[in-house]
């Protein structure tokens, strides 16, 4: 699915993520994390490259390792930090939550789970961390459909503050992010 933008500028020939670039500290320990784990497949990547490095590739994505020389100087990971699904992370599509969860207990990780519900829709999440500790998601977040903004259904609160929120189809944060685009516009048409 497409979603077309308005705006005041084109949106760019963009066609799909390409790959995630990641510092590591060992590439070797982490390519085989991201092999093992993920099942991705180390591929051929450029010899102009000075630098150490591996490339892998599957799902049509791929992931870049650069191995930093100073990372050393950070502290080590002496505890483990807690898994929390609102840090930054990277996230797949998988087709089989349950799989993903017994396949980390099979290999002795650490994971937390999380389950987002949308009008009767769920979607099951599964997040860890990396060699690295940068946080990965698996779960099925095909199962909620895509809806441009611009599709909730929107009644404008003239005069209401944001403690007050109208029923609608979309969330809080959606229906507050219409009425700032409709109240934008009224002032651009006087």
């Amino acid at each position: 699915m497409e979603i077309e933008e308005l705006g005041s500028s084109e949106a760019l020939p963009l066609l799909s993520l390409n790959h995630v670039s990641l510092l590591c500290r060992s590439v070797w320990t982490s390519a085989r994390f991201y092999e093992d784990v993920l099942g991705f497949v180390l591929i051929k990547r450029p010899s102009s490259f000075k630098f150490n490095g591996a490339w892998l590739y599957n799902y049509g994505i791929g992931i870049h390792l650069i191995e930093n020389p100073s990372i050393d100087e950070f502290e080590p990971i002496i505890e483990s930090r807690p898994i929390n699904p609102k840090d930054n992370h990277i996230s797949f599509q998988c087709t089989d939550v349950g799989l993903v969860k017994r396949r980390l207990q099979d290999m002795g990780m650490r994971y937390v789970t999380a389950v987002v519900e949308e009008e009767g829709v769920k979607v099951d999440q599964v997040f860890f961390h990396d060699p690295d500790g940068y946080m990965v998601e698996l779960c099925n977040c095909d199962n909620i459909p895509i809806l441009p903004l611009s599709s909730c259904s929107f009644k404008p609160r003239m005069g209401s503050s944001f403690k007050k929120a109208a029923p609608t189809s979309c969330g809080f944060m959606e229906n507050v992010m219409m009425e700032n685009l409709s109240m934008e516009m009224m002032n651009i048409s006087f």
